[in-house]
């Protein structure tokens, strides 16, 4: 019976919670723990795939390398020194998109929250501590929590995607929409979780700074994500789209995606106004902007794209992810001691049981065969440790 979930939600970020100034320690391991898994490298192969078919060529190059090359900068990280880092939090601050108080309770303080460890930082080029393929989708215990997670959650996000967008064209009739943007929203949107969510030696994760106003607060790796693309100088259409992902503009949330564009951009350090990725209206209140012919008639109405919705719907799987992660790791708790393992022996437990069994089957298939064959039919689908 899996009666201590709730349990297991509720004291789980105490205890994991580490400083997260350094990058990970159990980021290689990580690594190659995905490398193994048959599932994570599909993912990833067809996430490149994805990237390739994108028309537009600088866009395609700098998404494939984005997800590919070790080697590619974080450029709103680039040449940012300490005192960079608290001029934009105390801007952030002063803009009602960052909690002071939240500086004592995240480990690190709010400036490993929102500038988390990289390789060279300060440098020309910072790079990210983990490779795209070993990164988790979320929190540790959270959905596509495990060594290559977040291709996963992008793979079935970019499949959605692209669905979605055929359906809206096939009963509604050819629409005008952008393939690059349906295309490049999912990947850029989750791509910050490659340095947000980092291994730590026992196996668990850096725990994640949420941010962006106190009615529109969200994962620190939404906003990273649009500091990105925007100081890449990302087109507004494909910027606000991506901004997206966790709420649509429509029905009075127009003001969160409006946060997090002026979260993203002080710490891509630009003018979002400027740029175009928002607008001010006749009261001076932050808006998004009237993109291609949206702005013809003067509507009071927020200005909506259907890249928006399409890339906010193909974000939604969580519904289901989520809860099969707490079932999940329940399951393996019940089981590690069949398999020679103490779920009490952190580390040993989440390196060698948890992390692994979880990136070759994923949780999400664990719960799919749970729910159709029992305990019995995950004990078969679980290998056996070599002896």
């Amino acid at each position: 019976m899996l009666f201590s979930t709730l349990f297991y939600i509720i004291i789980v970020p105490c205890i994991l919670a580490q400083n997260q100034n350094v990058p990970g320690a159990g980021n290689a391991l990580a690594a190659e723990i995905s490398g193994k898994s048959k599932m994570v490298q599909s993912a990833y192969r067809f996430l490149q795939e994805q990237a390739r078919s994108i028309h537009d060529p600088a866009l395609r190059k700098q998404t494939l390398d984005a997800i590919s090359d070790p080697q590619d900068c974080i450029r709103h990280r680039a040449l940012l020194s300490d005192a960079d880092k608290d001029r934009i939090l105390h801007a952030l601050i002063a803009a009602g998109l960052l909690a002071a108080h939240d500086d004592a309770a995240f480990p690190g303080g709010l400036k490993a929250g929102v500038f988390p460890a990289v390789i060279h930082d300060g440098s020309q080029c910072p790079l990210p501590p983990q490779s795209f393929s070993s990164a988790p989708g979320s929190y540790f215990g959270g959905h596509h929590s495990y060594p290559g997670g977040l291709a996963l959650h992008e793979a079935f996000n970019e499949t959605a995607a692209h669905d979605l967008a055929r359906n809206y064209q096939h009963r509604y009739g050819s629409v005008s929409m952008d393939h690059d943007i349906v295309i490049a929203a999912p990947i850029w949107h989750d791509w910050a979780k490659i340095f947000v969510f980092q291994w730590n030696q026992d196996g668990a994760e850096f725990p994640e700074l949420e941010f962006g106003g106190d009615r529109s607060k969200t994962g620190g790796h939404h906003i990273l994500g649009l500091a990105e693309t925007m100081k890449r100088g990302f087109s507004p259409a494909l910027v606000i789209t991506q901004a997206c992902a966790h709420s649509a503009p429509s029905q009075d949330n127009e003001f969160k995606v409006v946060n997090w564009l002026r979260a993203a951009a002080i710490i891509a350090q630009i003018d979002p106004v400027e740029k175009g990725y928002l607008m001010r209206d006749s009261h001076e209140n932050f808006r998004l902007p009237a993109l291609r012919k949206s702005g013809e008639l003067n509507l009071q109405d927020t200005n909506l794209l259907l890249e928006y919705t399409i890339h906010n719907l193909s974000d939604s799987d969580f519904v289901f992810t989520a809860p099969a992660a707490k079932t999940a790791d329940e399951i393996l708790r019940q089981l590690a001691p069949e398999f020679g393992f103490n779920p009490a022996d952190t580390a040993n437990y989440n390196n060698r049981f948890r992390n692994p069994v979880l990136s070759n089957l994923t949780a999400e298939r664990l719960v799919m065969i749970y729910s159709a064959q029992g305990m019995q039919g995950i004990k078969k689908a679980i290998p056996r440790p070599a002896p």
